[in-house]
């Protein structure tokens, strides 16, 4: 095995369809995002995608998977927490996510809910979360941590996700979650050589080595407009070669690779 085959993605889908092909193509994890609780106020819908899944596409979704894992993203934690996470286990999820805590009570009272029925994933996107990580990790029963960017950009109220990336602030951020010894991951990674990105995805990729992260999600671009239109497994495979082949290229050029990112988000934020 290599660090690019071991990488674990995760898809967000509802569509059946989408859900075999993933599958199929080796990608790790795949389910929905039932995260809504809070997304319209703080996202603007023209610029950020909000999920419309449901919990009753669940089935749909499972019945695709044999070899993926059958993932939920959840609301933050509520009244109705218990219920829901309680819901989707029974429903066959093995892989739970709890966006948008800020304290560390919310993310024991998600891992007490749990309760060692799924994998936990804290998704660490706001400044609350990220300054009190340090204890965040100490919890027991965490099975990853995963750095979400866009919603840590608006809440620290920076210019774009990139600069959580650039800035040396996701790097102390991964360095508590190592030597905690728990894994983690950030943002999502698009299709190499797609054009329409506007900071090359091998930049991109170049970080997730750099700052020895082992997991990330499958952005929307990577498979849009179309999905059927391309090689699903191909793309995925050429993601996972280009990840080994950063991890083996050594910190000097990924260290490189992030003097360049600097610089070409630097031209595109102006």
């Amino acid at each position: 095995m290599s660090y690019g085959s071991d990488f674990v993605l995760t898809l967000f889908t509802n569509d059946p369809d989408l859900a075999r092909a993933g599958n199929a193509a080796g990608i790790n994890r795949i389910g929905l995002d039932l995260e809504r609780m809070g997304k319209e106020h703080r996202q603007d819908a023209k610029k950020a995608w909000i999920s419309d899944h449901q919990m009753h596409e669940l089935e749909a979704i499972r019945d695709q998977l044999t070899e993926s894992a059958l993932f939920t993203r959840i609301n933050p934690i509520h009244a109705g927490s218990r219920d829901e996470i309680n819901y989707l286990i029974d429903q066959g999820v093995t892989v739970l996510m709890l966006p948008m805590f800020r304290t560390l009570k919310e993310a024991a009272t998600f891992i007490e809910l749990v309760d060692g029925r799924a994998f936990v994933s804290l998704l660490v996107e706001t400044a609350a979360a990220a300054i009190r990580l340090r204890e965040v990790v100490k919890l027991p029963g965490i099975g990853e941590i995963h750095f979400g960017l866009n919603d840590m950009y608006l809440d620290m109220k920076l210019s774009n996700h990139f600069e959580v990336l650039t800035s040396g602030f996701l790097d102390r951020l991964t360095d508590i979650a190592s030597e905690a010894g728990v894994p983690y991951g950030f943002a999502g990674i698009g299709r190499l050589n797609d054009s329409r990105l506007p900071i090359p995805s091998d930049l991109i990729y170049a970080q997730y080595p750099r700052l020895s992260a082992t997991r990330a999600l499958v952005a929307r671009v990577f498979y849009t407009p179309d999905f059927r239109a391309l090689n699903l497994t191909h793309e995925v495979n050429t993601a996972r070669a280009k990840l080994d082949q950063w991890h083996q290229a050594g910190a000097d050029q990924q260290t490189a690779a992030l003097t360049l990112l600097r610089t070409k988000v630097t031209e595109w934020a102006v």
